[in-house]
């Protein structure tokens, strides 16, 4: 549905869209690697998945999806499939988490050229669709404060640090919490500069990985990892990122049916050469918007290091990643929820608009999926007046 721009977005939109590599985008390229970093680590150290597929098919999208949308519309992923992979990686194996992107993709692509989703979009009003957004929001500043935790000292250097700077023009506070994290990893452990001396070139190309599937860990893979994650995408990933794009960049809008066109072609791709099933999740979108970006270009750029990491230096991508704190990852993603759940602020006047927009925020802390379900049932009851409040 059509939201009213508001003076932030007018600021975001001032200007024809086109994509920058300027200052501010290099410093929102790094805005999603809280949730980046530690699912890609998960897949290579636990899975044994090749870093090469992962990070080369994962950069490859980020530019494709830089390059086509021109907005910073994210490629993340998908948390529900990596998080069964990584947590039951003795029972799961590459072959189903590659089975789980194709029918990911199968299934989106589908829904998307069938126009099912359109529906979605009529039943689903401001309130429902903020919910879905807050809810995400308050998850993600869960577990930033959850990994924050591990080394607290640090992280209050870096929410600090943050704050100072985070309307700064001249000094984006993304650089400062890169260069801040290298520094407290190095001090707290300097045998990291006898590990990163060793760090060298090691080009290789991706091999093609379709043929390592049998028809058995396609059909696990759906069931026991695909299915669950389609509640989850749904919420996230197609109504989320569709209401926070048109809400930050109305002038550029996107509609559920191209998202979800748009990431069943991706996840068809991504298994191709050994990536992992992705999404265009909402938060990924705060996270580059907080830090500075206000075009693709900055997907771009995220996109051309990973490419280049996943070509020139795989045999080193654990440690290089490393180099990252925990802690300062966790402020990484407490500031995109921040950034998600301050939309909410929008929701509407009347008291019954604020009871379905806690009302499926609450149920999306539970499921995303739930929690848009839920939302949809309080408003119909409310707007039939048979719940009153």
């Amino acid at each position: 549905m059509p939201i009213k721009p508001t003076a932030e977005t007018k600021q975001l939109t001032q200007k024809p869209l086109d994509n920058r590599y300027d200052r501010s985008e290099w410093a929102g390229a790094f805005g999603d690697l809280g949730t980046l970093i530690p699912f890609i680590i998960g897949y290579i150290s636990i899975m044994k998945l090749d870093p090469l597929g992962v990070l080369f098919m994962f950069g490859i999208l980020l530019i494709g999806s830089g390059l086509y949308y021109k907005t910073p519309i994210p490629i993340q992923p998908m948390k529900a499939i990596g998080g069964a992979a990584i947590t039951q990686a003795a029972a799961i194996t590459p072959g189903m988490v590659w089975g789980a992107g194709i029918f990911t993709g199968l299934f989106w692509l589908i829904l998307g050229l069938t126009g099912t989703l359109n529906y979605v979009s009529k039943i689903a009003t401001k309130p429902v669709i903020r919910g879905i957004v807050l809810g995400l929001g308050l998850l993600f500043i869960m577990e930033g404060t959850k990994m924050m935790k591990t080394d607290i000292i640090v992280a209050i250097i870096t929410l600090v640090i943050t704050f100072l700077l985070l309307t700064n023009k001249r000094i984006p506070a993304m650089f400062a919490l890169i260069v801040f994290g290298i520094i407290a990893a190095l001090v707290k452990n300097p045998g990291l500069f006898k590990e990163l001396a060793t760090i060298h070139p090691d080009f290789r190309l991706p091999h093609f990985s379709l043929g390592h599937i049998t028809w058995s860990e396609f059909l696990q893979g759906t069931l026991v990892l695909g299915i669950p994650q389609i509640p989850l995408t749904l919420g996230n990933a197609v109504i989320a990122i569709t209401a926070e794009n048109n809400r930050l960049f109305p002038e550029h809008p996107v509609t559920e049916k191209k998202i979800a066109i748009s990431q069943g072609i991706m996840n068809l791709l991504s298994p191709l050469f050994g990536g992992i099933p992705m999404c265009h999740g909402a938060g990924g979108m705060a996270g580059h918007v907080r830090f500075g970006a206000r075009t693709g270009g900055s997907l771009v750029i995220l996109g051309v290091i990973l490419v280049t990491v996943g070509l020139c230096f795989s045999s080193s991508v654990l440690l290089l990643f490393n180099i990252f704190p925990e802690s300062v990852l966790g402020v990484i993603l407490f500031f995109a929820g921040l950034e998600l759940a301050v939309s909410a602020r929008d929701v509407g006047p009347e008291k019954s608009d604020f009871y379905t927009l806690l009302v499926t925020a609450g149920f999306s802390l539970w499921n995303m999926g739930i929690g848009f379900i839920a939302g949809l049932v309080m408003q119909e009851m409310l707007k039939r007046k048979i719940f009153k409040v």
